[in-house]
């Protein structure tokens, strides 16, 4: 079995807070042995070493709220209007994107169309494609007139979301998303400010349905994610046991309680980056100001940060993943959110990290194996010419890693780069 044997690193594993000069070796798809120090791992149980100068060795990033098939679409619309051909081909640069920036896990949190983002997992599965660990997703399952339903009366076209009325029908496409063979699924319980009929603090499903379709999915072994900005949506995930809840822009405080009391079993993730996107630098993408706040979404961002602050301070478990897709979140920002936990929630850089790594980790269904560096631990590692404890920045272009390892193996070498610079340098 190879081993790979990283030395001169300067190692954040997740856990701590700060980073320290340390080894790691890597044996197949795991890490075989963490020291703290140098030579203190012998070269001799290595194949291959490789000297990290110094670099920041830290676990490979999780993307908790992943949309790959949103390929640079303007509205929600337009998702049903891509031919699935071209969709998935889209999806497919997508995640090779991702992993090229340093995300080597992805929970997706609803796709585009039925089938995109199995058929794209079992294609990285397969090693047929490059991309991240991935948790594949139903399409959003919401009721007529919810957030997911772009129908309309008086012309066929083909919504991004999969529509139910009643428990029955909702247990019916429960089912039928099992048969498909996701990992997950997606529901939408409240509107959202991008719904003209249907606000962010409209609950639009009620809770028979939540039921049945959450009762098929958890009966069949597949995790439940759920986009839920008002509060009575919160209350309602929580009472459900939702596995991951998305947004809680409007949570009240008896809402915060109910997240906090199932703190250990569930997860929440604020997809923050498309409300600072259209409201901070609108004006970069042609979203004007005026148009921001006609859709209140100022107000959104200031509900988002005040309740961010709350449920960090409450211990609640938080995912990064912004809802990037859209023209106006490229794909790619995705790390953006890091430094956005930090400047607009309160969190400091450790746990912002922590946020993207071994709590992501714990979302992918690999809690304390995944997404920290532990002896044991699956080898998805990211060599950084960089502080990110320091520099969140430092993690949103791909240049800065010098080093990409998913499962074991090495999808940027930091030995290549290395040689590179030495012949521009000899030029």
């Amino acid at each position: 079995m190879a081993a790979i044997l990283l030395n001169n690193v300067s190692v954040w594993d997740g856990d701590n807070d700060a980073a320290y000069a340390g080894e790691v070796l890597v044996e197949g798809n795991r890490i075989k042995a963490v020291a703290r120090g140098k030579n203190q791992i012998s070269a001799e149980k290595a194949s291959e070493v490789i000297d990290g100068q110094g670099m920041f060795l830290m676990p490979g990033m999780v993307e908790g709220h992943c949309h790959p098939s949103f390929v640079g679409i303007s509205t929600n619309a337009e998702l049903g209007r891509v031919a699935p051909e071209r969709h998935t081909i889209l999806t497919t640069a997508n995640v090779k994107l991702l992993l090229e920036h340093g995300f080597t896990s992805i929970f997706e949190a609803a796709s585009a169309k039925p089938m995109i983002g199995v058929a794209v997992r079992d294609a990285i599965n397969e090693g047929v494609i490059p991309g991240p660990r991935m948790r594949a997703s139903s399409p959003e399952v919401t009721a007529t007139a919810g957030l997911g339903d772009e129908r309309r009366r008086h012309i066929h076209e083909e919504s991004f979301g999969l529509t139910a009325d009643g428990p029955v029908e909702f247990r019916k496409v429960a089912r039928e998303c099992v048969r498909d063979g996701v990992d997950n699924m997606k529901i939408n319980i409240s509107g959202d400010e991008f719904v003209s009929h249907a606000r962010a603090e409209i609950t639009t499903l009620e809770d028979d349905e939540l039921s049945a379709f959450v009762s098929v999915a958890h009966g069949y072994g597949k995790m439940v994610a759920a986009h839920a900005r008002s509060s009575k949506s919160v209350k309602m995930a929580v009472k459900h046991k939702v596995d991951c809840i998305y947004h809680c822009d409007f949570a009240d405080e008896e809402a915060l309680d109910m997240l906090e009391s199932v703190k250990d079993t569930s997860f929440v993730g604020p997809a923050f980056g498309l409300v600072h996107n259209c409201t901070i630098e609108g004006e970069r993408y042609g979203f004007s100001k005026e148009l921001a706040e006609s859709m209140h979404l100022f107000r959104k961002f200031e509900a988002t940060c005040e309740t961010y602050h709350k449920i960090r301070k409450r211990g609640i478990r938080v995912v990064v993943g912004g809802d990037y897709g859209f023209s106006i979140t490229p794909m790619g920002q995705n790390a953006r959110d890091i430094g956005h936990f930090v400047k607009y929630f309160g969190y400091s850089p450790a746990e912002a990290l922590r946020c993207a790594t071994r709590i992501g980790g714990g979302l992918m269904g690999h809690d304390g194996e995944l997404g920290v560096i532990r002896q044991g631990a699956l080898a998805d590692l990211l060599l950084v010419d960089g502080n990110p404890l320091a520099d969140q920045s430092v993690l949103v272009g791909p240049d800065r890693f010098a080093m990409i390892m998913k499962d074991g193996q090495l999808y940027r070498d930091p030995r290549q780069r290395n040689a590179s610079a030495k012949q521009v340098a000899a030029e």
